[in-house]
């Protein structure tokens, strides 16, 4: 167990923090949009990074300078598209949550795939999280104690998407009132504009000599 509660603790405290991936989660729960497979795919990502990690295959990334430029700037451009269509939200809506809910056009189960799977990887970060981080911990342990703490981080990052996703539902009250939906909705522009000008930075100072 003392692996299994290791493995969580960190990968825990790595998922938590509020980031681009977070923020989409909580949106698609708030509007009850298939948050079951956006929760799911999120989880899925997870495991498969960590257990890319954890088997000591991460210096696959790390070693390609231009597969991580790549994805720095492919990532900036969504984050930034997704960011600018909050802010007009943030600025131009007067809907509350069930509203803005119900005038939305229906996304379909793979749109919203495809959107979760965007906001997911086309992301260095989270490959730092779950390939470099969570991989150099696990790198002195034996194989025994990996699977254990591979559970223990897989564990976490499940209960984390499950909980945000469909705990979101708990604030539906709040978001009811029109004004607390657009201070949501800025909130995730600024969110994600952020994410793509630190990914932007990231590739002009990562770009080879």
């Amino acid at each position: 167990m003392e692996f299994v509660l290791k493995g969580a603790l960190i990968s825990g405290g790595l998922i938590i923090a509020i980031g681009a991936q977070n923020a989409f989660v909580l949106k698609q729960g708030l509007l009850r949009n298939h948050i079951f497979w956006v929760s799911l795919t999120c989880f899925l990502c997870d495991f498969l990074l960590m257990t890319v990690g954890v088997l000591g295959l991460g210096t696959l990334i790390n070693s390609s300078v231009w597969l991580t430029l790549g994805l720095a700037v492919f990532g900036a451009l969504f984050l930034l598209g997704y960011g600018i269509r909050s802010f007009r939200s943030a600025f131009t809506s007067s809907n509350s949550l069930h509203e803005s809910a119900g005038q939305a056009t229906p996304s379909s189960v793979k749109k919203i795939w495809l959107s979760t799977l965007a906001v997911t990887l086309l992301n260095p970060h989270v490959y730092l999280d779950t390939v470099v981080i969570i991989g150099g911990v696990a790198g002195t342990l034996s194989i025994d104690q990996k699977i254990q703490f591979l559970l223990g981080a897989s564990l976490a990052s499940l209960i984390w998407f499950m909980g945000i996703g469909y705990g979101a539902r708990l604030l539906l009250p709040l978001f009811e009132n029109p004004k607390a939906w657009r201070v949501l909705e800025f909130l995730i522009g600024l969110i994600m504009t952020w994410i793509a000008f630190e990914l932007l930075r990231y590739a002009a100072h990562h770009l080879p000599a």
